[in-house]
This record gives C-alpha cells, sequence and structure tokens, in this order.
C-alpha cells in the first residue's frame, strides 16, 4: 500500500528543481522570456493601433480602451498561469506514452495526474503575468475607478477557474493520447478553441455569432474563462441583468465539471494503457 506524500511538498520540490534547471541555463531562461513579453508588447501595440480608430471593440459592447485592456490583461494572466505549471508537461504527455517513460511515472506512490501535469515548472512565464498585473493597474489608474473589496476577492477565484477550465481541457485532450498513441494534432485542438477565450463575448453577435457564443460558453466553456473575471474589473460590479449574475455562477459550476470529466477521461485513458514492457 502506497503511503500518501505531501502534494504541496512534492509540487515545491517540482518549482524548485525546474527553477535550478532554469538558472543553469540562464541565457535560453532570459531568451525565453524576452520572447514571450515581446509577443505580448506586440500585441498590445496592435491593439493601441485598432483604438486610434475606433472607440470601441464592438459597437455598443462597453469594451473601451482601458476596459478592453483588462479584459486583455486578464487573458496574460490566466494563460501565463496555464504556461507556467501545465502547457510544457502536457504537451510532452504523447512522448511519454510512445517512449514508454509513462511507466516510471505510473510506479511512483503519488496521483499519476499530479505528476504528469505539474513535474516542471516554466519560470520563464513569470514575464508576462507580472506584464498582466501591471497593465490591469495601469489600465484600472486610466479608467479612474478602485475595485472593491467583492471584486478583490472574487476576481482571483475566477482567474482560477479560468485556469482550471483550460487545464482540464488540455489535460483530457491529451488523454487520449493512450488510444491514439501520437496525436499532437488533437491537441494543437486545444489552441483553436481557446482562440474563441480571448475576445469579449459580446461580439458575438448576429446568426453566426450567437450560437457560438452560447456553444462555447455553454458546451465547451472557454468564453467564460476571460470574460467572468475581466467583467469584475471593466464594469462596475452591478448586474445589468440576471444573466449577469447567472454567468459568474455558472463558471463555479462549469469549473468543478471540468475537473471531473478530465479526471475521468484520464483515469479511463489509462486503464487502457499498456505497458512498454507487457
Amino acid at each position: 500500500m502506497h503511503a500518501h506524500p505531501s502534494y504541496f511538498r512534492v509540487f515545491l520540490t517540482f518549482a524548485r528543481n525546474s527553477l535550478v534547471r532554469d538558472m543553469t541555463f540562464r541565457g535560453n531562461f532570459l531568451i525565453d522570456t524576452f520572447s514571450s513579453m515581446s509577443w505580448v508588447f506586440m500585441n498590445l501595440g496592435f491593439y493601441v493601433l485598432i483604438f486610434h480608430y475606433t472607440p470601441m471593440i464592438g459597437a455598443g459592447s462597453g469594451w473601451g480602451k482601458y476596459q478592453f485592456f483588462l479584459f486583455l490583461a486578464t487573458t496574460l494572466l490566466v494563460n501565463s498561469l496555464v504556461q507556467m505549471f501545465f502547457m510544457i508537461n502536457v504537451d510532452e504527455f504523447s512522448e511519454l506514452i510512445r517512449t514508454g517513460s509513462l511507466d516510471f511515472a505510473l510506479l511512483k506512490p503519488i496521483d499519476t495526474q499530479f505528476v504528469i501535469s505539474l513535474q516542471r515548472i516554466q519560470w520563464s512565464s513569470l514575464g508576462n503575468f507580472a506584464l498582466g498585473l501591471t497593465l490591469i493597474g495601469y489600465s484600472l489608474f486610466q479608467v479612474g475607478a478602485l475595485p472593491g473589496p467583492t471584486q478583490v476577492v472574487l476576481y482571483p477565484l475566477y482567474v482560477a477557474c479560468g485556469v482550471a477550465i483550460l487545464y482540464s481541457l488540455m489535460i483530457g485532450l491529451a488523454a487520449t493520447s493512450v488510444w491514439l498513441v501520437r496525436n499532437q494534432s488533437l491537441f494543437d485542438f486545444w489552441f483553436y478553441i481557446t482562440n474563441f477565450s480571448r475576445y469579449p463575448m459580446e461580439i458575438y453577435r448576429g446568426t453566426f455569432g450567437t450560437p457560438l457564443r452560447w456553444f462555447f460558453s455553454f458546451i465547451i466553456p472557454v468564453l467564460v474563462v476571460v470574460n467572468v473575471p475581466a467583467r469584475l474589473l471593466a464594469r462596475p460590479l452591478y448586474p445589468e441583468s440576471a444573466a449577469d449574475w447567472g454567468l459568474p455562477v455558472f463558471t463555479l459550476f462549469a469549473t468543478l465539471a471540468s475537473l471531473l470529466v478530465s479526471r475521468w477521461v484520464f483515469n479511463r485513458a489509462l486503464l487502457s494503457y499498456r505497458s512498454a514492457s507487457s
């Protein structure tokens, strides 16, 4: 019978080992940090150019320049956390299966999904996280409205919900590698889906946009990942309709459901795994 290790202590070990590895190759670490931050600055410059010609993203949507920058900053926070903790690990999952290295993870006296998901930490993603926090502070200053106590509490909660939803989708798709052996193209599908989360849901209107908004909010809930926490900062915390209260409540449900479904898919996939030594 396996002993139950302290997961927090194991996580700290993973984080320390990853930091030591990154500091061993400081040049590569600095290049990764600089390149990811450069990409952010180029995107920010693109949106600055857009707002030179229009006062709002989507007519009547409420997403003016600095409101949208709050949305963009929230995207940075969510994506940087996903990249920091999960992206590099989940991306290598299919390779572990192909080479048989998954056997070693299965033999460890700790939950396999935990080991697969968190064994490496990408510290270079902290640069984008810091940019996101800076952009939030700057945008709130320009808007001229400080967040209230409720927003201060709820915003980190819903950022964490967004990270959990994206992780669930990522690990669920990666787990199919057990059946398909190598499914890099299917994992890439995660990037295509999450592109919908990078824009305010108010722009999805009309005959084509409304079904997309409904599908990617309530079936594959990627639209709530950024929209719900960003709306807490970009707009006053006074709902205009029942839907404004309903969406945050649904996000909590969607987070729990996503984690449970992805956990079931992962465990189901492991039951089908055949050891490389068998």
